[in-house]
């Protein structure tokens, strides 16, 4: 994490939903990386890269409780993992779904 940036320059994109002026970007980091894989922009992407680091983008990614499947398919090519090592793939697994009537 840089020292001389006060908080990641990111887009509302992500977050149409939550007042980014209270949002404390150290402690909330898990929570912002989410989003912003999920439902951010290219160039939101590379600014949480660049302000987290790749190290704590990846620890905390892999911790994420949702991501989508193209965003997990994509943290698997950038960090290459595999799906079992993300907390959101091996939960996912153990939920069975509803029956389809």
């Amino acid at each position: 994490m840089k020292p001389d940036a006060p908080h990641p320059n990111l887009s509302p994109t992500a977050f149409w939903d939550v007042d980014m002026k209270t949002v404390d970007y150290n402690t909330n980091a898990r929570f912002i990386i989410e989003k912003v894989m999920n439902y951010g922009l290219w160039d939101d992407i590379l600014e949480i890269l660049r302000y987290y680091g790749h190290d704590r983008v990846k620890t905390e990614v892999v911790q994420a409780a949702y991501l989508k499947k193209k965003t997990l398919s994509f943290c698997c090519a950038i960090f290459d993992l595999t799906p079992n090592q993300f907390r959101c793939y091996t939960r996912q697994q153990s939920n069975p779904l509803p029956w389809n009537y």
